[in-house]
């Protein structure tokens, strides 16, 4: 099967380890079944790979990959969910230790066909374009997660999200816009602000801007950098969901006197579970919700998708056609 695929690694070079080229298709398993893909998209995860940053050299070579949707065995249009629990595992798959994503321990989703754990398939509603299935199941679940469930934020509230152009921020912009949230973003570019705008944003600020007042919650990527400022946005009371940290995860300040004088809840968050993809995709299809795509190209064209990726041109996200 035609595949993209870690075969080296290089922190300063991520792009000399990358092929796309003739893979094994899955072997079976018990309890797993197999999805033909029709569509697949790409994640910073996939370049960090490449660096050598969660894929331990001696699994490669690795089929990189988390987001994904296709056609199974039974010829059931299926996204595919990329969080896969140790066997005997039960509950929500995000708090097992022993956890992995695919592309971590098994091979990923840039492929012809996939193999996953029979309950890691997920129903793609009808209406929901292949192109739009194949952004969910990495960014999009993880925003869905961050709003809905840690953020426990109502219509009305105001989450402000730093960082404007980022997959998981421009996923929580469209999500939290569409139920009745009033989002605000921040960005070092005053552009990628005014594209957030467009996409359902209430207003765009610039990096470390002081606001107009206090904010519910924030959702925050983007770690040592904005993490004061995050801290200093919130009312009394409010809550900040970390699910990275791009710029960094030791801060100058870790804010500690604000965080217990205002009474702050400092949440963490990581992906979603498989139930929450059930109702995100539900979601985007009755919200009339289309996510924001930066552009559609064949796999066999994948190592232009990861040179846009590498080079920071991406806005939304990178899709790979399959079948």
């Amino acid at each position: 099967m035609l595949a993209a695929y870690a075969a080296a690694q290089s922190a300063d070079d991520p792009l000399s380890g990358l092929e796309v080229g003739e893979r094994p298709d899955p072997e079976h398993r018990e309890g797993w079944t197999t999805v033909r893909l029709r569509t697949a998209a790409l994640n910073h995860h996939d370049v960090w790979s490449l660096r050598g940053v969660g894929l331990p050299a001696d699994r490669l070579p690795m089929v990189l990959g988390c987001d994904g949707a296709g056609v199974t065995e039974d010829g059931d249009e299926v996204l595919v969910h990329a969080v896969v629990p140790s066997p005997g595992w039960s509950g929500d798959e995000t708090l097992d230790p022993r956890r992995s994503l695919l592309s971590e321990v098994h091979d990923g989703t840039l492929a012809e066909v996939v193999a996953v754990p029979a309950a890691n398939v997920v129903p793609k509603p009808e209406g929901l374009s292949w192109e739009h299935a194949a952004c969910l199941p990495t960014a999009w679940l993880t925003a869905y997660r961050m709003l809905f469930t840690n953020a426990a934020v109502r219509p009305g509230d105001t989450v402000l999200v730093q960082g404007a152009a980022g997959g998981v921020a421009t996923a929580a912009v469209q999500l939290g816009s569409a139920a009745g949230l009033r989002m605000w973003v921040t960005s070092r570019d005053e552009a990628k602000g005014e594209q957030a705008v467009a996409l359902g944003a209430d207003r765009a600020f610039g990096s470390g801007e002081r606001l107009p007042e206090r904010v519910d919650a924030v959702l925050e990527t983007v770690g040592a950098a904005t993490w004061s400022h995050s801290i200093n946005s919130l009312r009394p009371g409010g809550t900040v969901v970390i699910s990275g940290a791009t710029s960094g995860d030791a801060p100058s300040k870790a804010e500690l006197t604000k965080i217990f004088f205002k009474q702050l809840r400092v949440l963490g968050s990581t992906m979603g579970t498989r139930s929450e993809l059930e109702a995100l995709a539900r979601f985007v299809v009755g919200a009339g919700i289309e996510p924001l795509v930066d552009s559609v190209m064949p796999l066999a064209e994948a190592r232009d998708g990861f040179a846009r990726m590498v080079d920071g041109r991406v806005t939304g996200k990178v899709v790979f056609t399959v079948s």
